[in-house]
């Protein structure tokens, strides 16, 4: 995938205010603000000040800020309304800029549907059941401790 250059990145604008958002909530390297196009009232995300496509690929200290920004927006989101839980989640496919959606979500609304399918979905092809198998897990976790 190629990487959106940083002097077209619409999160890379807002961050250096030649571009309008609702920010929330932000610190020296993060920033929260409301989604244009929520998927539920409050839905916010949380982006990187720097430039940086994914957030595993940020310093320490940005991934601490991140996910700091993002647990107190959070809290927000859930004293504000008061939603059954925060759906966070980081994807950055159409927008190549680290970010992480926040989603105020209720039983039964479209989130709630889809990770209930998706949980339902994890549970029951025999290629994911096959991975809980002891020496599938003891075989990642050995490969993952190596890496």
């Amino acid at each position: 995938m190629t990487t959106t250059p940083k002097e077209s990145c619409v999160f890379c604008e807002i961050v250096a205010g030649r571009a309008p958002a609702r920010t929330v909530f932000e610190d020296d390297r993060s920033l929260a603000l409301l989604d244009i196009n929520p998927l539920a009232k409050g839905h916010c995300l949380v982006i990187s000040k720097r430039h940086e496509p994914w957030w595993h690929d940020l310093s320490a200290e940005e991934t601490a800020s991140l996910f700091d920004v993002a647990r107190i927006v959070s809290q927000k989101l859930m004293r504000v309304f008061h939603p059954d839980f925060v759906c966070m989640y980081a994807r950055g496919r159409r927008v190549p800029h680290t970010h992480i959606f926040l989603i105020p979500s209720f039983e039964g609304d479209p989130l709630d549907r889809f990770f209930n399918a998706l949980e339902g979905f994890q549970e029951s092809p025999p290629d994911l059941v096959r991975l809980r198998a002891e020496n599938e897990m003891d075989e990642a976790a050995r490969l993952l401790r190596g890496a």
